[in-house]
């Protein structure tokens, strides 16, 4: 699309999406709601003529929670074969979330995971670096951000980003509550997963480094709104349309919604501050159960928008899905 359509004032426009076009990447782990294929991570390697994905195999409470994430490979961006898989089991974790995946200059991986803290039961992230993403050891992995270092109750979602010689990573965090007695602190972290709680909303934290190893907690820049995503505000994904990022979130009404954003489009020039596109409604919905298409990435290769995404389905269960989109000449 051009840049600057300047004889019909229309400037640094982005084709969006169909979520019910999209194919089926992978499928969920058993049927109902609960059970999902998502939380996707993509990149292409240029050198290598392939994409890699990350993503993460849920099923319900009780029968597994996060129990394994998977990096796959392509070389269309459609059909993936998996290359490395981790399981909750080697973390002593009960459970796994979304990770972001990110490769260097000089060709090497990192990958950013986020787990539940066996020490505490807070949500956590850790790097793990490897000169391919099929050799990842979760052995070798150290720590990036806690919640206790980070003053929160909870730090996950990672995404990140490098923006001259800085390091973004916009997190999934949880505030802490101004006042909180020793019960409402223990019913936090109860279920291992403050998010679903109530006691504190979902909302957007920023960490910043100089090397993508050690980075600094700076605090919340994306809270929620005040409609349709009025408790969750969680970046998922930021495409460059020079001056504008276009930055997508997850958001929900409540924490009955945990589980089942929605996803929403904000704009930012500094990635500090967002103003939304999406105010009154989500940007879009699935037809079906929840209506939830959340944890979007998307990459742009060969002039063509690669949309991933999680999808909810009849049943209630999430898929992962992408859909091709291409740019206007």
């Amino acid at each position: 699309m051009k840049a600057m359509e300047t004889y019909q004032r229309r400037y640094s426009q982005i084709p969006l999406f169909d979520p019910t076009a999209g194919k089926v990447v992978v499928g969920p782990p058993g049927e109902g709601s609960g059970n999902w294929a998502g939380a996707p991570s993509v990149l292409y390697d240029q050198g290598a003529g392939k994409f890699y994905l990350y993503y993460r195999l849920r099923r319900p409470r009780g029968q597994g929670r996060g129990f394994a994430c998977r990096v796959a490979e392509s070389t269309d961006g459609l059909h993936f074969q998996d290359i490395w898989e981790a399981r909750k089991e080697e973390l002593n974790t009960s459970s796994l979330e979304r990770g972001c995946l990110y490769q260097e200059t000089d060709g090497s991986w990192r990958l950013y995971l986020s787990y539940v803290d066996p020490a505490d039961q807070r949500w956590r992230v850790d790097l793990l670096e490897a000169a391919s993403p099929k050799e990842f050891d979760l052995s070798q992995r150290h720590q990036v951000l806690t919640a206790a270092a980070s003053g929160v109750e909870g730090v996950k979602d990672p995404y990140v980003i490098k923006l001259g010689g800085l390091y973004y990573m916009f997190l999934s965090y949880a505030p802490s509550p101004r006042e909180a007695d020793e019960k409402t602190r223990n019913d936090m972290h109860a279920t291992s997963d403050v998010f679903n709680t109530g006691i504190t909303t979902s909302e957007t934290g920023l960490a910043l480094s100089a090397d993508g190893r050690n980075f600094r907690w700076v605090g919340g820049v994306l809270a929620p709104g005040k409609g349709w995503d009025r408790f969750t505000a969680r970046i998922t994904s930021v495409l460059y349309q020079p001056p504008i990022f276009h930055v997508f979130y997850d958001g929900s009404a409540s924490v009955q919604d945990n589980y089942e954003e929605q996803v929403g489009l904000a704009i930012s020039f500094d990635l500090q501050s967002f103003r939304r596109v999406s105010e009154d409604a989500p940007l879009v919905v699935s037809p079906h159960a929840s209506g939830s298409v959340r944890y979007l990435d998307v990459i742009e290769v060969s002039g063509r928008l690669y949309y991933y995404y999680e999808f909810a389905r009849p049943d209630g269960s999430h898929d992962l899905r992408v859909e091709v989109v291409r740019r206007e000449s």
